[in-house]
């Protein structure tokens, strides 16, 4: 997996270019039956919700597969697909072993920040960069769970 300090590899997937990239974007790679992505999106949503920043997932399953999950788990935000028939090319690029994986992707094409499975302290760091709570007291969450 690409750490952070490297340059994102530019790729286009659906609508999202990421050489078109203006602010900050937390690319959000997932698989649609994946337990730990089921956990993680709802949170990627709130961190939205509350002024974070913008966020892409990036979905190993097909359109409709995609979008059955996204109104599943409250997603909003922008989600393209990384298709198994191109080989998961973009996938591959970042060099993913497991999901979710994130990468917070700088205006100047690097990357600032990673993190991958469920991890409750990265996702708070990443939240208090935008000064979020991230997490409210009646949460029952794991601090980490694997991908």
């Amino acid at each position: 997996m690409l750490a952070a300090g490297s340059v994102a590899p530019a790729f286009r997937l659906g609508s999202f270019a990421l050489e078109k990239l203006t602010g900050p974007v937390l690319l959000a790679f997932f698989k649609i039956t994946c337990p730990t992505c089921q956990l993680t999106f709802p949170f990627l949503q709130r961190l939205v919700d509350r002024g974070g920043p913008r966020v892409v997932g990036i979905s190993q399953d097909d359109a409709a597969g995609t979008a059955e999950f996204n109104d599943a788990f409250g997603v909003r935000f922008e989600t393209v697909s990384d298709p198994k028939a191109d080989g998961y090319a973009v996938s591959s690029l970042y060099g993913l072993e497991y999901v979710p994986a994130l990468f917070l992707v700088e205006p100047d094409g690097r990357i600032s920040w990673t993190s991958e499975a469920f991890a409750k302290p990265d996702l708070e760091a990443l939240a208090a960069r935008w000064a979020i709570n991230l997490f409210d007291a009646g949460d029952r969450v794991p601090i980490y769970k694997p991908g």
